[in-house]
């Protein structure tokens, strides 16, 4: 159960706090990207939660440029053949909504039946712009996700989308996600953030306290980054380094400059550590069976 003191009470809470910060972007006049429909989906109580969390509204820019460079990711698929979009425990996530998608793009939201039920509630009166199918599963059930992933597979290419998910999961459930996305949906990309034990202990501190308070604890974060999932047929298309990212957006943390210059003063692969402490992973499977 959820402790009083914590504004987040589970998982699907941080949708609605990382939907507050989707349009405290939009809301800007130099916006890099546009959801209209965010602060609605965000409510009173992602308003909450940005308010409780350490941080608060400066705490944004992760999760911004994220957005942004998952959107260019998104949009990129599809012009290159993608034909199914699977978006796992897809949250408040509105693309099909605000994204020039192709008509015929098949996309696929899926979440828990309460997160699903208030998104559509909250969505009625809008209309996507490709052929939206919602999907209510548990995906932590193997029989439930692999009925959700055989449904995935009947029309591809099939990029998938987990964003924001990965670093809520132990890592078996993420190997068990990896083999059943090919074996099963025959997904050709995967698109999603990737952490890192650098990023975990660094928020250990700062934000795991009230998520883990809230049964919503940050898990998988693979020393191997990427290279977690080669022994599963998946290779590394593209790392976007959240750090990177933020200074080509102009959406850099405060202070930034301070840790860009002592940044300067450390080795060469202890600045290539620290570029890849969080970022936008695109893998691509290589077609042979999972082990």
């Amino acid at each position: 159960m959820a402790n009083n003191d914590s504004p987040i009470r589970n998982v699907s809470d941080t949708a609605l706090w990382v939907a507050i910060y989707r349009a405290m972007e939009s809301e800007r006049p130099d916006a890099i990207f546009r959801d209209p429909y965010a602060r609605r989906l965000g409510g009173e109580r992602g308003e909450a939660i940005v308010a409780n969390m350490p941080g608060g509204k400066a705490g944004s820019w992760p999760m911004v440029v994220r957005t942004a460079v998952m959107d260019e990711i998104v949009l990129r698929c599809v012009q290159q053949g993608a034909k199914t979009v699977l978006n796992l425990a897809a949250g408040l996530d509105a693309r099909p909504y605000r994204l020039d998608l192709p008509a015929d793009l098949r996309w696929l939201h899926v979440d828990l039946p309460d997160m699903l039920a208030y998104f559509r509630d909250n969505m009625v009166n809008d209309t996507p712009r490709c052929a939206l199918e919602f999907i209510a599963a548990d995906l932590r059930e193997a029989d439930a996700r692999r009925e959700v992933f055989t449904k995935a597979a009947g029309h591809g290419p099939v990029l998938v989308i987990t964003e924001g998910l990965l670093v809520y999961l132990e890592s078996g459930q993420v190997v068990d996600l990896a083999r059943d996305l090919t074996s099963i949906a025959g997904v050709r990309w995967w698109l999603s953030d990737l952490a890192s034990p650098m990023l975990l202990k660094f928020l250990a501190k700062r934000w795991q306290p009230k998520l883990s308070a809230g049964n919503a604890p940050f898990r998988f974060g693979p020393a191997e980054g990427t290279a977690f999932f080669a022994p599963f047929g998946w290779r590394e298309l593209e790392f976007r380094s959240s750090w990177t990212e933020s200074w080509r957006l102009n959406r850099t943390m405060r202070g930034a400059w301070v840790w860009r210059l002592l940044g300067m003063l450390r080795s060469r692969k202890n600045r290539e550590a620290a570029q890849r402490m969080s970022g936008i992973m695109l893998l691509e499977h290589n077609g042979n069976s999972p082990q």
